[in-house]
């Protein structure tokens, strides 16, 4: 039986543009419904622990040498080097821990590794992507958070563009236009999948 078909829990894959709404329905996800039986996958990073993270907890902290050898041995289900040697990745031996345990895996991750776990675990994994109802309107998100510049809006509104191109390739676009229901269509999704 090979790692994709093994018993335990599912995997949920979880991708949107920034400004999306996605960490808000996922968080919701958890909270309001413990008996989703959900955990978040714990990813790996070769930064160093800020404040009061725990390594094992909220990530496992490695070096960028530890990373390195890891991405050589083909530990990862995906990774990605966000700047020069600052790695953040999904390592396979985790998210097996995990599902054998019997929770069902969560993915909060980009695009392009949402795709990659998707391939890799198939019909145990549910992908879904998040979207705004427009960029206009993603646009308008981001600039109401006050939290950027408008050249940092501006770059991100590049990306989710480039983002939107891979939707299709997801198992369900969820338009994020009303919260509420946005939340409400994937708790259905969720809850189909889990049957």
């Amino acid at each position: 039986m090979s790692i994709q078909e093994g018993k335990g829990g599912r995997l949920f894959i979880f991708s949107a543009p920034s400004g999306s709404g996605k960490s808000t329905i996922v968080q919701w996800l958890m909270k309001e419904h413990p008996e989703l039986k959900m955990a978040f996958s714990i990813s790996a990073t070769s930064r160093a622990p800020r404040g009061t993270e725990q390594n094992g907890v909220e990530y496992f902290f490695l070096t960028v040498e530890e990373f390195e050898q890891r991405i050589r041995n083909n530990e990862f289900l995906e990774y990605e080097e966000v700047y020069k040697g600052g790695f953040y990745g999904t390592l396979k031996e985790q998210v097996e821990k995990q599902l054998e345990a019997g929770q069902n895996v969560v993915f909060d991750v980009d695009v392009k590794g949402g795709v990659n776990i998707k391939k890799f675990y198939g019909k145990r994994a549910l992908s879904l992507f998040i979207q705004p109802p427009s960029v206009e309107e993603l646009r308008r998100r981001l600039v109401g958070r006050a939290t950027d510049s408008p050249e940092k809006i501006e770059e991100r509104l590049a990306k989710a563009e480039y983002e939107l191109s891979f939707a299709p390739q997801f198992d369900h676009i969820v338009v994020n236009d009303n919260l509420d229901d946005a939340k409400t269509e994937t708790l259905k999704l969720v809850t189909e999948f889990l049957k």
